[in-house]
């Protein structure tokens, strides 16, 4: 389903592409998220002002937020070199010591994914976060012996989207938290704009603003739908995106107003039209859309809820009274007693 899905928050091959070209290189430059830009500001200059390596940052948000820019940024505030790695993809504890050793003073570790680290590797990292050390067992049985290697100090910058699955110890070694908020549609209509100037797309204001609308919040999926409305106006239209060129773009993509595609549009009709509105099981949806459960739990799931269109009750899932009217369905009678409470 993602890689058919034009509006999923999940990185493709093209955002990589996009990502090198429209990613923001300074703080002033970053769009949104205004809190945590402040206090990194201040937490960046007391660093410098210090000259000493910046407390190790959680970001953490849904995703395509910005954490991985957000990463770029605060090293290049700091003025110090980026390592970029992921979680999964250490895998042993001496995958881990080979990046931490090759750091310079002062560096960034960025470590994509990281509820996803090894719990062996994990237990590697604290003192490497605490102490900026390394202890490696040298040998086996009783001639084995510990040596303590001693790190340059560093910052390592963890993102995930699933905070809670970090263990207590390894949150607890994060100085700075720092929670990513889904995008208002003014601040999303603010970077549609910037991207279209950097791209060269000629977008009218009010295009940038139907873009942002149908882009769930998040700032990937504005730009990659930014893409496909280019393409459009160049093999359709002289170049130039209008509203008129931008609403048929999005509507052919079948992203509606308020960014649901066909398969978010599936999901919710099934429900109610198969199943009554609910309650239903996720294993029956699954079964009924063809669908993995997992997937529908990551992807399609996350957005719905919160616009309010479904509930995750104890008997199953139920749509609520908005996704009947935005489908266009009348609601369903006896709705607030099947989630527990007496309807007013």
């Amino acid at each position: 389903m993602d890689e058919e899905r034009y509006i999923t928050s999940t990185m493709t091959s093209v955002d990589s592409e996009l990502d090198v070209t429209l990613r923001p290189k300074t703080l002033d430059d970053y769009v949104g998220q205004d809190k945590v830009k402040s206090n990194l500001k201040v937490f960046i200059e007391a660093s410098k002002k210090r000259k000493e390596a910046l407390d190790h940052v959680l970001l953490y948000g849904p995703p395509g937020l910005g954490k991985t820019t957000l990463s770029h940024i605060i090293a290049t505030e700091l003025g110090v070199q980026l390592r970029i790695t992921s979680g999964p993809s250490i895998e042993r504890a001496g995958d881990l010591a080979a990046i931490l050793t090759n750091l310079n003073e002062n560096d960034v570790l960025f470590v994509d994914e990281i509820h996803r680290l090894n719990r062996s590797v994990e237990e590697i990292l604290y003192p490497a976060m605490e102490d900026y050390a390394l202890d490696i067992v040298i040998g086996k049985g009783p001639s084995a012996r510990s040596m303590r290697l001693n790190l340059p100090h560093f910052t390592l910058i963890g993102a995930t989207t699933r905070a809670g699955m970090l263990t207590g110890p390894l949150r607890d070694r994060f100085g700075v938290i720092c929670r990513l908020e889904m995008y208002s549609p003014e601040e999303l209509a603010v970077i549609v704009r910037r991207s279209a100037t950097i791209l060269k797309v000629k977008l009218s204001p009010e295009s940038a603003v139907e873009i942002a609308r149908r882009s769930r919040g998040t700032p990937r999926i504005a730009n990659r739908l930014l893409k496909r409305v280019r393409d459009f106006a160049e093999v359709d239209g002289d170049g130039q995106v209008d509203l008129a060129l931008c609403k048929r773009a999005l509507d052919l993509m079948e992203v509606d107003g308020l960014g649901l595609d066909f398969n978010d549009r599936k999901y919710l009709g099934t429900i109610i039209d198969k199943f009554d509105g609910g309650p239903v099981g996720l294993d029956t949806i699954a079964s009924a859309i063809n669908e993995e459960g997992v997937t529908i739990e990551d992807v399609v799931e996350p957005y719905l809820l919160q616009l309010g269109f479904i509930a995750r009750t104890p008997r199953g899932r139920i749509c609520l009274p908005a996704a009947y009217r935005h489908l266009g369905f009348p609601p369903k009678a006896g709705l607030g007693e099947q989630m527990g409470f007496a309807e007013k």
